[in-house]
């Protein structure tokens, strides 16, 4: 039995690569019965048929995995914003970061296309960077015109699985393309009209950069809290995660209860207020979801 991890799955087919090369394999029927869907990043055990072809047999257990990209075994989750174009957004900055801290996966921050930012707007994108990088993240701020930070980035790639993740349009295959211009992924222009991207990427698939695998995913616009608990979201932001302890109330949710830490940090100025409102509307968003039966 040879041991690989699936690089791409397309047209039924996961592609897995071992130290014999890359097989086209197929799934064992009992996996449906079992309600079993191999993913991109699975570590499986497969039987090969023949020179280049197997029969997957076993999928091993996951560390974490992604619904939306699915896509398991995650190091790292590369969140890309655009400075302009679309417009730089906090709020869905922090739907992503904490999509990614529920999951327990490294989020790492780039902010592209600041070649194109107004002088008068680059101190604001400036100042969101401190104020994520004292949440203790890494932010980079990306010109297409200063190819110098490409060198600079790489390191972050060695010996890791990492994701591009971000809406449509903001760069994810441009940046790829930058860091390895051997892959000319498929680009697209914004749509002016709907002030989105156009999905380039159609499947997921780990490619080799940088002495790691990152995978090049779909542009997704909706990105909700389906799996995630009302009590669990502050956890989700590293600086409620860490007053949150020094609230009077076991359970305090950090919105209507007295004598609530987090509150306090908020009015003294010690956690941002605008991601505090960000925690609430996310808070009343999953109070608000249909229950599942």
């Amino acid at each position: 039995m040879a041991v690989g991890r699936i690089i791409k799955a397309l047209s039924g087919f996961y592609y897995v690569q071992s130290k014999e090369g890359i097989y086209a394999c197929k799934g064992r029927g009992v996996f449906r019965n079992k309600k079993i869907t191999p993913l991109v990043g699975d570590f499986v055990e497969f039987d090969i048929r023949n020179e280049d072809e197997g029969y997957i047999m076993k999928v091993k257990e996951r560390s974490n995995e992604l619904v939306r990209p699915p896509i398991a075994n995650i190091d790292q989750v590369c969140i890309v914003n655009a400075a302009v174009s679309p417009d730089f957004s906090p709020l869905l900055l922090d739907r992503f970061l904490v999509l990614v801290e529920s999951k327990h996966i490294q989020p790492l921050i780039f902010i592209t296309k600041m070649d194109l930012v107004p002088s008068q707007e680059v101190d604001r994108l400036k100042e969101y960077q401190a104020i994520y990088k004292n949440l203790g993240y890494e932010v980079k701020l990306l010109s297409s015109k200063e190819p110098e930070w490409i060198t600079e980035i790489m390191p972050y790639f060695k010996d890791k699985v990492s994701v591009f993740a971000g809406q449509s349009g903001v760069g994810k295959s441009s940046l790829l393309n930058l860091l390895d211009p051997d892959l000319y992924l498929e680009t697209a222009e914004i749509s002016k009209s709907l002030g989105r991207g156009k999905h380039t990427t159609r499947h997921v698939e780990l490619l080799a950069i940088g002495e790691g695998l990152v995978a090049d995913t779909p542009g997704f616009s909706v990105l909700e809290f389906s799996d995630l608990e009302a009590e669990d979201l502050g956890v989700c932001f590293p600086e409620i995660r860490t007053q949150m302890q020094d609230c009077k109330f076991r359970g305090c949710l950090h919105d209507k209860e007295p004598k609530c830490a987090v509150k306090e940090a908020v009015a003294n100025g010690s956690i941002a207020a605008f991601r505090y409102n960000h925690y609430l509307r996310f808070l009343e968003e999953i109070k608000s979801r249909k229950p599942r039966y």
